[in-house]
């Protein structure tokens, strides 16, 4: 079962995506849902980003299931950060699957790539896998 889902409304959680107010190293916190290590970030909510789930690893990286719950919550727009010191991959599976759903994709340091998430989330279907470490 996921951790902190958000509590915002039905007709809230179909439509935004929340802020990141915080982000240093080793913590990020999503307005209105809590502060996790790492962060999926979605629309309508967020819950940690926990990599035992996945088999996700620095090398090879983000694994195509981490995207998927993404792309279950609507998403149109992903941003995928690579660690303060942009130390984690992202599998090439996984580009091929956001490739074949045509969705736009942002691999980025987190804090830019926070700092584009915070740009999109108040006008489009946007999330985000966040690492808070290396």
């Amino acid at each position: 079962m996921p951790k902190a889902l958000t509590s915002l409304s039905a007709t809230e959680r179909d439509k935004r995506s929340p802020r990141i107010t915080t982000v240093a190293w080793g913590r990020i916190e999503v307005k209105g849902v809590g502060t996790f290590r790492d962060a999926k970030v979605f629309p309508g909510g967020a819950r940690e980003w926990d990599w035992n789930e996945t088999g996700t690893a620095h090398e090879p990286g983000i694994q195509p299931a981490d995207v998927a719950e993404l792309l279950d919550h609507g998403a149109t727009t992903i941003v995928l950060s690579q660690g303060m010191l942009s130390r984690l991959h992202v599998c090439p599976q996984t580009m091929r699957l956001l490739a074949e759903h045509r969705v736009r994709t942002h691999v980025l340091p987190t804090a830019e790539a926070v700092e584009l998430y915070n740009r999109l989330c108040d006008r489009e279907q946007v999330a985000g896998l966040f690492h808070t470490t290396c």
